[in-house]
């Protein structure tokens, strides 16, 4: 049998990856079956899987996939840019990070996984938020753990929002509002006192 160029079984593995997003998010984590995989790839399980060890493989993949383009987007492209892209994100999808997160915090196996692959993402997450204080873009009275935090509890708010259909504020408030929250002293708005 005849081997496969490396160029080649990229692209195998992104035709798959690209199927896997498509199915999970039409059917969710637990309804996307093997067989519903394969219909929706166009690939047998044997050439998924020889790919990919298992379906719970393909989940933690993209998902991880998710957050270093987040994560990218966040470094080179500053604030203003992830919240942005986080407001456009595919309701169906993020819809099924709510299973992510259930099995997170479920099931520690999973959870090891999870946490092993975000470690490769964690330090120039941190490294962004220190070059911002430094700059005098964050504030730099606490700390660039707490910032960050506060920074994922907003996305993470946001994604929740948009998987559940609700209304989102526009960017514009939710960056004004984070300026205030995270911006350096002379940027934040003076609070209003109710009349």
């Amino acid at each position: 049998m005849p081997k496969i160029s490396e160029e080649r079984r990229a692209e195998r593995r992104e035709h798959i990856l690209e199927g896997a997003r498509r199915c999970f998010a039409e059917n969710g984590y637990e309804g996307a079956t093997v067989a519903r995989l394969e219909d929706e790839i166009g690939l047998s399980r044997g050439a998924i899987f020889n790919y990919f060890p298992s379906k719970e493989d393909l989940f933690v993949e993209l998902a991880v996939r998710d957050s270093a383009r987040m994560s990218e987007i966040w470094i080179n492209e500053g604030l203003e840019a992830i919240v942005r892209e986080v407001v456009e994100l595919d309701p169906a999808w993020l819809s099924v990070y709510l299973e992510l997160f259930r099995r997170v915090r479920n099931d520690p196996e999973f959870r090891a996984k999870i946490d092993a692959r975000q470690r490769e993402i964690a330090p120039a997450n941190r490294a962004r938020v220190e070059e911002a204080q430094r700059a005098g873009e964050f504030r730099d009275d606490i700390g660039p753990k707490e910032i960050g935090m506060f920074v994922n509890l907003v996305l993470n708010g946001l994604a929740l929002m948009r998987a559940g259909g609700e209304e989102l504020p526009s960017p514009d408030l939710v960056l004004a509002l984070l300026g205030d929250a995270i911006g350096p002293d002379r940027a934040r708005t003076p609070a209003r006192t109710p009349a």
